[in-house]
């Protein structure tokens, strides 16, 4: 092991979902969101930052054709605002009316942010709109959100690594590690 991957890999205190488990469910969801499209080009719009990694992936794993196009949005206010309003830092560069819209996520969590996401891409007339989440918490989840294509139901844990942060860290960690509980303390 590397000492870059000793540094990183120190604040981890499990690994949550591995490599080759990542890799499976990924051309898993990639056939069957292929299967579901077929005859369609279909638009991936992920959420960035976390997103990336597994679009990435989930998009090699893809044998149609697709267009990628990506948002950055902030959250206003404290996570438990009902409203569940974000800012949007980033906005698409593809009009999406009349598309088969694909909303690739990392995580939904309490589902305020990405149930305004849906609202606003709605009001955008799709001709179709799904969502594909590699993880989801469901026993933080505050508002419904449909999702047509989940990887993973995880448990309420801090997770970082395949493109999850804290404070802008461990993005890079080839799996989901859970961090280090003494670390994830919000002040």
């Amino acid at each position: 092991m590397s000492n870059a991957s000793t540094e990183l890999e120190r604040d981890v205190s499990e690994v949550l979902i591995d490599e080759d488990a990542l890799r499976t469910r990924i051309a898993e969801l990639g056939e069957e969101i292929s299967r579901d499209y077929a005859g369609r080009e279909p638009l991936l719009i992920g959420v960035l930052k976390g997103a990336v990694f597994f679009m990435a992936d989930l998009m090699r794993q893809l044998t149609i054709p697709c267009e990628v196009d990506f948002m950055a949005i902030s959250s206003y206010g404290a996570s438990t605002d009902s409203s569940g309003v974000v800012r949007i830092l980033k906005d698409l560069d593809i009009n999406i009316e009349g598309r088969d819209v694909l909303v690739v996520e990392d995580i939904i969590d309490s589902g305020l942010t990405l149930s305004y996401l849906m609202r606003n891409l709605e009001s955008r007339e799709p001709a179709t709109l799904e969502i594909c989440a590699l993880m989801t918490k469901p026993e933080r989840r505050e508002i419904e959100v449909p999702v047509r294509y989940v990887g993973f139901e995880i448990p309420n844990r801090f997770v970082i690594g395949y493109g999850l942060d804290f404070d802008e860290r461990y993005r890079n960690l080839p799996y989901v590690g859970v961090l280090d509980p003494d670390l994830a303390t919000e002040p």
